[in-house]
């Protein structure tokens, strides 16, 4: 995937994943007809673009958590720029490499957002013939909602990676892409031995934007978050990737978009948004760091 309009060329092809669990009591779910149901009897229905609200209401922080309809619709045209590209190409290379000696993988994306990082792994994927049963999970109604509209080959998930309505040690592969791990549930879910790729921003990441918003810029935040891994059973495996790539924005409308696509919207000072939003052209720098984390094959996840 070389151009910014390889993601929405020739649709990926991936199975869904089916191994889900009813968020109110944690049995296992099973497909019937448009709903999925468990022996209980509760009943979650598949909506008509095909994704599944598994987010009850006592897991909500407010009406309407997560990324609002504006923020996905502000990020997807922003990556349709393709300055992400490269990012999501390496995440894709290194979920890969760890099953070189596999044909298929069962993969979550866990904050799967509008499903960008996953259709670009199914797509490296298939240049290599290699099978995904997949599933992308995020806390936003509206950007599964998006995720859905664009691929209906993955089991599209609205809820929390707090509570992962999935069977434990269903998937060989964690990805979460700038998003919110939850170390003691990816270790439930994953099978003994599987990974966590982790995709988070660098110290570098939109710094000339960053520059304009704040009069001081907070120090990176390092590795000090990395030990809820290690006490969830992880290993770090191998050495972290840094990732740069440029972003180079031409108008008004897509120096807002980026504002609105990150917390910064929320976050900056008002003179800073000002500024912010009085001009017409910025290049900015995207900067990753690339993680993989191994489960150990003897971790307890009773």
């Amino acid at each position: 995937m070389t151009t910014p309009t390889a993601d929405s060329a020739d649709r990926p092809t991936m199975t869904p994943l089916t191994a889900l669990t009813c968020p109110l009591d944690a049995q296992p779910l099973e497909r019937d007809g448009q709903s999925w149901c468990c022996a209980d009897g509760h009943r979650f229905d598949i909506a008509r673009q095909g994704h599944v609200n598994l987010l009850p209401v006592q897991r909500k922080r407010s009406l309407d958590p997560g990324d609002s309809k504006a923020m996905v619709s502000a990020r997807q045209r922003l990556f349709a720029l393709g300055g992400y590209q490269p990012l999501a190409a390496a995440l894709a290379r290194r979920v890969l490499a760890l099953a070189a000696a596999q044909t298929s993988l069962a993969v979550l994306d866990a904050g799967c957002g509008e499903g960008f990082y996953l259709r670009q792994l199914a797509c490296a994927a298939g240049e290599r013939d290699f099978s995904l049963t997949a599933a992308g999970l995020d806390i936003s109604k509206h950007a599964v909602l998006a995720a859905a509209k664009q691929s209906r080959d993955a089991a599209w998930l609205v809820g929390t990676n707090a509570a992962l309505p999935l069977e434990d040690a269903c998937v060989d592969v964690v990805i979460c892409a700038f998003g919110f791990p939850v170390w003691q549930e990816f270790a439930r879910v994953l099978k003994p031995g599987g990974h966590v790729v982790l995709l988070e921003a660098g110290a570098e990441h939109l710094l000339a934007l960053r520059r304009i918003l704040y009069r001081e810029l907070k120090p990176a935040r390092g590795e000090a978050g990395l030990s809820a891994a290690e006490s969830a059973g992880f290993a770090i495996r191998g050495e972290v990737e840094h990732l740069h790539a440029g972003l180079s924005l031409t108008s008004n409308e897509q120096i807002r978009d980026l504002l609105t696509m990150t917390p910064h919207l929320y976050r900056a000072e008002r003179d800073g948004l000002a500024r912010a939003e009085a001009m017409t052209a910025l290049e900015v720098e995207l900067h990753a760091e690339l993680r993989v984390f191994s489960l150990e094959d003897a971790q307890d996840k009773t």
